[in-house]
């Protein structure tokens, strides 16, 4: 009978091979851990620097030394050191006679390219249905189209409301919170003969909170400029309410509106309200991410968009 070798494993052997999987394992650990720290470290002297050009940005006009500095919490002589390598790379330019400092040519090609990137709508969605989240109330978005305001986003709340919305619908300008949000922001000429129709269809029924004229109309629209959003209660959408809030691009214009509506049971439509201070604060953020800087839209003489 031949005789049966038995193999068994080496465990000094495996032990080593075990140890130096565990060392390798060990240092490529380590080196992703340092390169997540480079990450994240970043380089500070960009960051402080970088300080000077968003005081610029936030001014109206060019500015003093002094005054860049204070505003960026530096010293003049450290904000000076910055602004001599922003100078050379074309982001900063000061005037030969003011010595003020002012955004450079580099920093107008910067602007304009990201302008040129941006989508209004699809950089608000995301925003919109984490504002939906937050207030669980059904959230949209409408901009401005040849018929009207139009919805082209919706995002549904857990309770969701029972209208016959759908994307496309363009909302009145009467006695919709968008549609008056629009009659307050946009010029007059784009708005009068939408109005004027609205207004002759309307015939002689009495609707509530419906303006039976262009001089009420008005009125309402100075009350929505004045408190910077419009809401209905019932309205267009009889047991709904809704708040419309402008959304502003970098020219000051209005981009489109957010607009959050429920049942009245369960939506605080007071100005002040929860809903309301929550869905400024993200017309706000989308408004500064398009590059809008002011607070408010400013108006003609006439009281309406210039």
């Amino acid at each position: 009978m031949a005789g049966i070798t038995f193999l068994f494993p080496d465990s000094r052997m495996t032990a080593v091979d075990d140890h130096d999987s565990r060392e390798d394992q060990a240092h490529d650990d380590a080196r992703d851990d340092a390169r997540d720290d480079a990450k994240r470290a970043g380089i500070q002297s960009i960051e402080v620097g970088f300080r000077l050009l968003q005081a610029l940005a936030a001014s109206p006009r060019a500015m003093m030394l002094r005054d860049l500095a204070a505003a960026a919490d530096m010293s003049p002589a450290k904000a000076h050191r910055y602004l001599v390598s922003f100078q050379r790379l074309g982001a900063v330019t000061q005037d030969a006679v003011s010595q003020r400092y002012d955004l450079g040519p580099f920093a107008l090609q910067l602007g304009l390219a990201g302008l040129n990137r941006l989508d209004p709508v699809r950089k608000a969605r995301p925003i919109l249905s984490q504002l939906r989240d937050e207030i669980d109330q059904t959230a949209g978005i409408a901009v401005w189209g040849n018929h009207g305001p139009t919805i082209v986003h919706w995002e549904e709340s857990s309770h969701p409301v029972s209208v016959s919305l759908r994307l496309g619908d363009v909302m009145p300008l009467l006695n919709s919170a968008t549609g008056r949000l629009y009659g307050a922001y946009l010029s007059r000429r784009q708005t009068l003969p939408l109005i004027e129709r609205e207004l002759s269809t309307r015939g002689d029924v009495a609707l509530p909170d419906m303006p039976a004229s262009l001089a009420e109309y008005d009125a309402i629209c100075a009350d929505v400029r004045k408190r910077g959003a419009a809401r209905t209660r019932g309205g267009v959408l009889p047991g709904i309410n809704a708040i419309s809030t402008p959304v502003f691009d970098a020219n000051g214009h209005l981009s489109m509106a957010l607009i959050v509506l429920g049942a009245q049971s369960v939506f605080d439509a007071e100005w002040g309200g929860a809903v309301d201070r929550r869905v400024r604060d993200i017309a706000r953020q989308i408004s500064s991410e398009l590059g809008y800087l002011g607070d408010s839209q400013p108006s003609g003489r006439d009281g309406h968009p210039s």
